[in-house]
């Protein structure tokens, strides 16, 4: 053993880091070389005590693992492997792995070692019921709203040396880690399974699996089966109807471990019910949505002042790139030193309350939460209430993003926020040059988010916009969304470019909006015809159809 590995081992420093979990699976490798993954998987599961009947209803005794490990590593074992919430909204048996994203260890090692164990490499038996489906029927069968049970995700007091992992809510009983673990664990169980390679160690497959270093294309050259690639790799190895049979059919398991009878077709039948209506919550949560990184994990510092919250759902997406980081992120650490730079900027050069962007993306894989959903931003001047800023992280005026951070963004970012009710369905999507004085996002980018589905050209004829110099800034910014948005209180910006001033404003209710048009009327300049007209251009020229 080594000194590094003593003090590892030493409870003032144990660390709940996937590095340091690894370094102690190989530890146990190292005490028996000649050992299969799968014996080593059952002394970890032994060492952990997982030894409840359904475990080895699949899985069998682990007691046959070989000779008991040394105690501190064994200690070790069990408190990273152990899964338990408690009462202080801590999450035990959670790793922090070197993407950002924490896992649950022990639906990773349960799938792992079902898959070892796997006669076929079509059907993986047990897979599904001890990654995720009896943890999922445990919280849809709940009676708390479906938002209460799903999701719930945390952060670490430290990210160089974690030890404790808080939720940042009410605490589900389905948690961020149970389900990233979960996930991973069918990943990697239908791998082994496969036998495409010779056997490996389990260190090995897990530094793999969790370690690569990206290249300067970011995930677009990356390796299949990475961490970083999860969502879209259980999206394509699993549906949500195999998956609710499979959480129907843990439910029985569980009856008959326990004795009990077999469930009444009606009582059957409303459970399917439930499960069904909960696999689209589990399905746009985890398949439609891209992973965000929140605030707390990339060390965001707090917002100065109180937040304006959004009226949801919002009709528009604005592109920016950040110019300044110029160069693209490729690791969560980068990624995030670039969140809290830009946040440092904008609260204290700029004086903003906040990092300007709702999100931003990076090319490691992530998308990072900045204002997020529901907090108004500072991002698009006079467009702040109505659209969400959206920044990736570089300068694109003479290349693109990855492909891979731009399709985070065109097709899950907006799917979520679709499907989540925060963004209308036909929203439109804007380059933020198109409604400001600016270069952003970048030739290049801009050019490129033309072709997406939801981008708009929304301009006015020049003998029109002569015409109403004055109240030019009302009309491009306010009438198109008084429109659009069926809100109470549509959002207007008006200014005056000649005295009397009419002061700005980022909201402005429909009261107000009467008064500065009839404040127009008796205006010999602008005419209210004007406006009319431009509200049946604007009408015409926004909208979505």
């Amino acid at each position: 053993m080594t000194e590094r590995f003593m003090c590892f081992l030493s409870p003032a420093s144990f660390s709940h880091h996937m590095d340091d979990f690894i370094r102690a699976v190989k530890q146990v490798e190292d005490g028996d070389p000649e050992a299969e993954p799968v014996v080593v998987l059952r002394r970890l599961r032994r060492a952990a005590g997982l030894k409840d009947a359904f475990i080895q209803h699949y899985l069998g005794d682990a007691n046959s693992g070989g000779p008991e490990l040394e105690a501190g590593l064994s200690n070790y074992i069990s408190k990273a492997v152990k899964h338990k919430v408690t009462a202080d909204a801590r999450e035990d048996g959670v790793v922090l792995t070197s993407d950002g994203t924490t896992v649950a260890l022990r639906p990773l090692l349960l799938g792992i070692e079902t898959g070892f164990l796997s006669q076929s490499s079509g059907r993986v038996r047990g897979l599904y019921q001890l990654t995720l489906a009896k943890d999922l029927s445990l919280s849809l069968r709940h009676g708390s709203p479906l938002p209460h049970r799903l999701g719930t995700d945390g952060c670490w007091d430290s990210l160089t040396s974690p030890q404790v992992f808080t939720l940042s809510d009410v605490p589900t009983l389905l948690t961020h880690s149970q389900v990233n673990g979960g996930m991973d664990g069918v990943i990697l169980g239908m791998e082994v399974a496969a036998k495409t390679r010779h056997p490996l160690k389990l260190s090995s497959l897990l530094t793999e699996y969790y370690c690569h270093q990206l290249g300067n294309n970011g995930l677009d050259t990356a390796p299949r089966l990475i961490s970083r690639r999860r969502r879209e790799n259980f999206r394509g190895l699993v549906t949500p109807p195999v998956l609710a049979r499979k959480v129907m059919k843990s439910v029985e398991l569980e009856r008959r471990l326990k004795g009990r009878s077999k469930m009444e077709v009606k009582e059957k039948k409303q459970l399917m019910a439930v499960v069904r209506e909960g696999m689209k919550e589990f399905v746009h949560m985890y398949t439609d949505c891209p992973t965000i990184i929140p605030r707390c994990m990339w060390g965001a510092e707090p917002y100065r002042g109180t937040p304006t919250n959004l009226s949801l759902p919002l009709s528009f997406m604005y592109i920016h790139h950040t110019h300044t980081p110029s160069q693209p992120c490729l690791t969560f650490e980068q990624c995030s030193a670039d969140m809290r730079s830009m946040q440092r900027f904008h609260q204290e050069d700029r004086g903003w309350d906040d990092i300007g962007y709702s999100f931003v993306a990076g090319s490691d894989g992530h998308i990072y939460e900045g204002r997020g959903w529901h907090w108004r931003g500072a991002h698009t001047l006079g467009h702040n209430s109505i659209g969400y800023g959206v920044s990736f992280i570089g300068d694109y005026a003479t290349h693109l993003p990855s492909q891979h951070s731009m399709g985070l963004v065109r097709d899950q970012l907006a799917s979520c926020a679709v499907g989540g009710g925060r963004l209308i369905a036909n929203f439109t999507l804007h380059g933020h040059r198109q409604v400001v004085n600016t270069s952003c996002p970048g030739d290049t980018l801009y050019n490129e988010i033309k072709g997406w589905e939801h981008f708009r050209v929304c301009s006015m004829s020049t003998d029109i916009h002569q015409q109403v110099l004055y109240i030019y800034i009302i009309v491009k910014e306010k009438l198109c969304s008084c429109v659009f948005n069926t809100v109470q209180h549509p959002l207007c910006v008006c200014v005056r470019v000649n005295p009397p001033f009419w002061t700005y404003q980022d909201s402005l209710t429909r009261k107000e909006y009467a008064s500065f048009k009839s404040f127009t009327e008796k205006n010999e300049k602008l005419q209210v015809n004007k406006i009319h007209l431009l509200d049946s251009v604007w009408s015409k020229n926004c909208s979505p159809d």
